[in-house]
């Protein structure tokens, strides 16, 4: 199996006014492809920075990062912006989506980018079906619910048929039987083959994935396999 991120002592320093803050130090960790991983940590640990990096949204200071066996430092800013709207999806916990536009037009917004703008109305259509929305095509992103927001979000990441999805604290602003939904769409993409890379600060959501790495004071403390959690009802909208 191919691997989709290989990253070599990767480290992230911020220098403000000349005092230096290390976020990064020295981490180091491959991701294959069709995994779900959880990236875990409390606030300050420097999980949301290194999705950062692996998302293209940021560089390294010191390290190595290849992604799909691109070296990602070699690359200029252009080429990373590309590379992230064609391969990489993301959800976060702000949902992000523009107000006063409907669902579907948030979920077309990704295709304008792309370099395939073959049927953009029907894929769009096709993957909000997929997340449980097709009845709310034309609904305004403030009219539906915190969950609906956060399943448009999937659906807008997943327009792009990208490499990796990722998940920034998906549920940080649902309530539990949201979150759930969230959760059972995030773990059917992933029965499905779709890469999933969560990051979260909570025990309970790390566990439905297949594997946790735990990051504390900017390095990898432990990473391990776990017998991923199951939602409750088959939830399969993917089918």
């Amino acid at each position: 199996m191919p691997g989709l991120i290989q990253v070599n002592n990767l480290s992230k320093t911020y220098d403000s006014e000349g005092v230096k803050t290390t976020a990064l130090s020295g981490v180091s960790f491959n991701i294959e492809k069709g995994e779900f991983v959880a990236i875990m940590g409390p606030s300050g640990s420097g999980k949301s920075t290194l999705m950062h990096i692996l998302g293209l949204l940021d560089r390294a200071s010191e390290g190595e990062y290849f992604f799909e066996g691109k070296n990602v430092v070699e690359l200029s800013d252009d080429e990373l912006a590309v590379l992230r709207n064609e391969s990489i999806g993301f959800v976060f916990q702000a949902f992000n989506l523009l107000p006063r536009t409907t669902v579907l037009e948030n979920v077309k917004l990704p295709l304008f980018y792309s370099k395939d703008k073959k049927d953009i109305d029907g894929r769009s259509r096709k993957v909000l079906e997929s997340v449980g929305l097709g009845h709310r095509l034309n609904f305004f992103s403030n009219q539906i619910s915190g969950g609906e927001k956060q399943r448009v979000a999937i659906a807008r990441a997943l327009v792009n048929e990208p490499s990796v999805i990722f998940a920034d604290e998906p549920t940080g602003n649902l309530d539990s039987k949201s979150g759930i939904q969230v959760m059972e769409i995030l773990q059917n993409l992933n029965d499905h083959g779709n890469t999933i890379i969560l990051v979260t600060h909570e025990t309970q959501t790390a566990e439905y994935s297949k594997r946790i790495l735990r990051i504390m004071d900017g390095k990898i403390v432990n990473d391990e396999r776990v017998e991923r959690r199951r939602l409750a009802g088959d939830g399969d909208l993917l089918k």
